[in-house]
C-alpha cells in the first residue's frame, strides 16, 4: 500500500490514496478538514461498521442504519497519542437481534478489524452498543 501527502498551505494538506482518492487534512486552526488524530479515530469506527454490517447481513438481521459513536481520551503531553477510545455502536432495524449484535462487535473488535487491532497494542479500546427498533411507516 502506498500514498501522499501534499501541503497545500497554513496547516493544510491532501492525501491521496493509492486508489486515488484525495482526502483533506488540517493540522491547526484552520479548521478546513479533520485532523490526523480525528481521521485515525474515524478510521477506526468506519473499520469496525465495515464488519459489524457485514456480520449483520450474513445474519440475516434486518438492519437499517448503522452508526458508531466515537470517544477517545489523549495523553496530556507529547506525543498526544491516544489512550482510551470507545466505540459505540447504534443498530436500527426490525427485531435486530441483541446477541448477533454483541457477536458482530466482538468479532470486529477481536478479529476483522485491523485498525483497532493495530491501535490496540497501545490504546485501551472498548466497545458498546444498542438496538434501536425502527418505527413502522
Amino acid at each position: 500500500m502506498e500514498a501522499n501527502i501534499k501541503w497545500v498551505e497554513g496547516d493544510t494538506f491532501i492525501g491521496r490514496s493509492q486508489s486515488g482518492h484525495n482526502v483533506v487534512f488540517d493540522t491547526g486552526a484552520d479548521g478546513a478538514a479533520p485532523s490526523p488524530m480525528e481521521m485515525v479515530l474515524m478510521s477506526t469506527g468506519c473499520c469496525s461498521s465495515v464488519d459489524v454490517v457485514s456480520i449483520l447481513k450474513k445474519a440475516k438481521q434486518q438492519v437499517e442504519n448503522v452508526e458508531v459513536k466515537l470517544t477517545a481520551e489523549r495523553a496530556e503531553s507529547a506525543p498526544r497519542v491516544f489512550t482510551k477510545m470507545n466505540l459505540h455502536f447504534v443498530v436500527t432495524g426490525k427485531n435486530v437481534s441483541e446477541k448477533h449484535l454483541a457477536r458482530a462487535v466482538q468479532l470486529s473488535a477481536e478479529k476483522y478489524c485491523s485498525v483497532a487491532l493495530m491501535l490496540d497494542k497501545t490504546v485501551e479500546i472498548t466497545h458498546s452498543h444498542e438496538v434501536v427498533e425502527s418505527v413502522a411507516k
